[in-house]
């Protein structure tokens, strides 16, 4: 099984997919993550090497990641890529999104570069909002729900007919190149 949770900066993809991932027995994979075990601190990458650096890192853990059978987390911006929004065209992508107003209390922690106040969230998200709309098969919110909650719906969504013809489709694209 795999799938790929995508969503803004701070809607709980990595907190939740790790529980949801848990819940369907499969691992749990975040591209933040791995880009932070290779080369530190995604604020540091940014103030270091700029954004675009950041971004080629970025791509190559997507690449990783989407190799695995696994609940992949893509950090909020990893859509951007054109390759990346191509390579989900082949697998089930579920989008959790959050309100401004929720949004507030997970920012602050200096993890964030792009986003460290809610304005500056804000404007990131209206600037993909269509982008991680268009890319989603399914769209569930996180926004004042328990983690457990949203994990289960999100496992629910996983097992369904809905996600699981997605998949087969690709793997048959895969035995038949």
């Amino acid at each position: 099984m795999r799938f790929v949770l995508i969503g803004p900066p701070a809607a709980g993809k990595t907190r939740i997919g790790k529980r949801a991932a848990r819940i369907l027995g499969v691992p749990f994979v975040d591209t933040d993550k791995l880009i932070e075990a290779e080369h530190g601190a995604i604020p540091d990458i940014f103030s270091s090497r700029g954004e675009p650096h950041f971004r080629s890192l970025e791509r190559a853990q997507v690449v990783k990641a989407l190799s695995a059978d696994a609940v992949v987390a893509f950090g909020g911006g990893a859509v951007l890529d054109a390759d990346t929004q191509r390579d989900l065209e082949s697998v089930p992508v579920l989008l959790l999104t959050v309100r401004p107003e929720a949004v507030e209390s997970r920012l602050g922690n200096g993890k964030r570069p792009l986003v460290p106040d809610v304005e500056s969230w804000i404007r990131v998200y209206e600037r993909r909002r269509e982008l991680y709309q268009r890319l989603a098969d399914h769209v569930i919110d996180s926004s004042f729900r328990p983690t457990d909650e949203v994990a289960a719906d999100i496992a629910d969504w996983a097992r369904s007919p809905e996600a699981a013809h997605k998949a087969s489709a690709h793997s048959t694209k895969e035995y038949t190149r």
